[in-house]
């Protein structure tokens, strides 16, 4: 399993763009919920009922900022895709479930598209690697 996901990649260099603007997306997030503790931060974890609250705003967007910057850089892309696959999962099944159930399907489609474009990214970025304009092949490329 660690040579897989310490593995050279076969994607071409365009994965570049899908791994920036994925890494982008949760960096900005990330930092986002320093700035906005109320409406984006601890005050949300509180009202949609996030255990711990206080410890896992930290752990949400500091996951968010490291893992995003290092898939913005490329560097171990594999690995920090998985705890960003875990984070957006907790953040669908605590905000988009009972969306879904409260007010029907298509303002949940329409609420939890850019959720759902993060997770495909994530698991596409997990199967394929940083591909070749990545910090992770150039580590590959010195072996």
């Amino acid at each position: 399993m660690i040579d897989f996901l310490l593995s050279e990649s076969t994607a071409p260099a365009s994965v570049v763009l899908v791994r920036f603007i994925t890494g982008c997306v949760f960096f900005v997030e990330g930092i986002q919920k320093y700035l906005y503790p109320d409406t984006l931060g601890i005050g949300r974890f509180i009202k949609i009922g996030i255990p711990w609250p206080h410890v896992m705003i930290h752990v949400s967007a500091g996951a968010e900022i490291i893992f995003g910057m290092c898939l913005m850089i490329g560097f171990l892309t594999r690995i920090s895709s998985i705890p960003l696959i875990i984070n957006i999962t907790v953040a669908i099944i605590s905000t988009k479930v009972p969306m879904l159930f409260n007010k029907g399907f298509w303002p949940t489609v329409h609420e939890s598209r850019l959720d759902f474009t993060m997770l495909l990214c994530l698991i596409f970025l997990l199967m394929v690697g940083a591909g070749a304009v990545s910090i992770d092949q150039k580590l590959v490329d010195r072996k």
